[in-house]
């Protein structure tokens, strides 16, 4: 009689976020270590470690591979480190010793660390094979990214306008981070180390904290990054106009809290708070109107200002996560978050205040991350460097 025998079921991935807050190095691994035992060997790991630790990077990486079989790890150092606790409850740790280690087993997933230092970069007028070259993937399979930049020598601006252009399909999120580069087994100090996933699917949240007020204006005159003309009016004319419009509350706020939003999709009609790109105000030019942005303008392009503080940042986080759990109900794998050194109890006040709000949407998916002095993410189909925001990556399985 003929046997027939079982197909083996393969395995299934698994992500796990851990975080410790020992003020020894050792401890920190051995707690962080401890919990990811499980996962047998490690397709990928990203350590995000404080500045505490600086004088100490150069030990970090004997320690996790001594602890751990990983066959990829990049990760950085940073002034402010998010990880999530044995008991799955995120934490934000800003300004003290901490240790978050995220890691994944990703069968079917292929994991593709690279690093891109300065000297090696394609010009910006190169084909997009240069770029492809360079880092090493296919652009057919797909692949994002997620990069850690050295904010001195990395020229992101550029990096991310070449990958854009070899991978336009592909989700690029990330940041500019303090010092300490960390990449396989060693410690770089310049440059930008990444790693490229091919096999999962990447969905984005980037929460700039920001709303419209007043409607979108029209540049009709710009060089560089200074507005002369919106409307055909003078902007500070256009600027004073609005604010002496606004309830009392919004003009106080406007004192310290006015940035202005940049349309990403010049060909879109219909306009939602997504499709602005912030940007800050850099100053007014009395004598003229004009005002300076923190970003190239053009004539034709729509803009729009708008406003900051803690509550319209909670609110604008809360309405973006609320949307992303109505359109993607399954729960991801695991999840990254990038967030500004101006957030976090700059802003709020108070620790956690963004990661808590995306565990009440998502409360079973941990988080591992950094503070940044910089944050990459898209808006439209473009990736952009923020500032001021929060970027979350959401990992799912399956092909994109």
């Amino acid at each position: 009689m003929e046997r027939f025998v079982a197909a083996e079921t393969p395995p299934s991935p698994i992500w796990l976020n851990v975080l410790s807050t020992q003020v020894s190095l050792e401890r920190a691994i051995q707690e962080v270590t401890a919990q990811v035992q499980a996962v047998g060997t490690i397709d990928l790991a990203l350590v995000f470690i404080s500045d505490s630790f600086a004088s100490e990077y150069v030990r970090l990486l004997p320690l996790l591979h001594e602890y751990l079989p990983i066959r990829c790890l990049v990760g950085c150092g940073a002034g402010g480190v998010i990880g999530s606790l044995p008991s799955g409850v995120a934490q934000e740790i800003e300004g003290k010793p901490a240790l978050a280690l995220s890691v994944a087993r990703l069968p079917g997933v292929q994991v593709h660390p690279f690093v891109i230092q300065p000297q090696d970069l394609p010009d910006l007028d190169s084909p997009p094979h240069a770029w492809v070259d360079l880092v090493g993937v296919d652009p057919a399979q797909e692949p994002h990214f997620v990069l850690l930049a050295d904010p001195a020598t990395s020229r992101i601006m550029d990096v991310l306008q070449g990958l854009d252009y070899a991978y336009p399909r592909s989700v690029k999120v990330g940041g500019l981070v303090g010092d300490g580069l960390f990449y396989q087994q060693e410690l770089l100090t310049q440059g930008v180390v990444g790693v490229a996933l091919a096999g999962l699917r990447a969905e984005t949240i980037v929460a700039q904290g920001c709303r419209p007020i007043g409607q979108p204006y029209r540049v009709t005159r710009g060089e560089r990054n200074i507005i002369l003309g919106l409307e055909d009016r003078p902007p500070l004319q256009v600027l004073q106009n609005l604010i002496q419009n606004l309830d009392e509350a919004d003009r106080e706020l406007a004192q310290s809290g006015l940035h202005i939003g940049v349309v990403s999709d010049e060909f879109k009609q219909e306009l939602a708070p997504t499709d602005f790109l912030i940007r800050n105000l850099l100053g007014i030019d009395p004598r003229h109107g004009a005002i300076a942005i923190g970003d190239r303008v053009r004539p034709g392009q729509r803009v729009q200002f708008h406003l900051r503080d803690a509550q319209t940042s909670m609110t604008d986080l809360e309405q973006l996560l609320a949307a992303h759990v109505r359109h993607h109900p399954e729960p991801p794998l695991g999840a990254l978050m990038f967030a500004c050194l101006g957030r976090g109890q700059h802003l709020y006040g108070r620790p956690h205040v963004d990661s808590h709000l995306f565990q009440r949407y998502l409360p079973h998916t941990t988080l591992a991350g950094c503070f940044c002095n910089g944050e990459i993410g898209p808006v439209g189909k473009t990736t952009y460097l923020h500032g001021y925001t929060a970027v979350f990556v959401l990992w799912y399985a399956g092909e994109p």
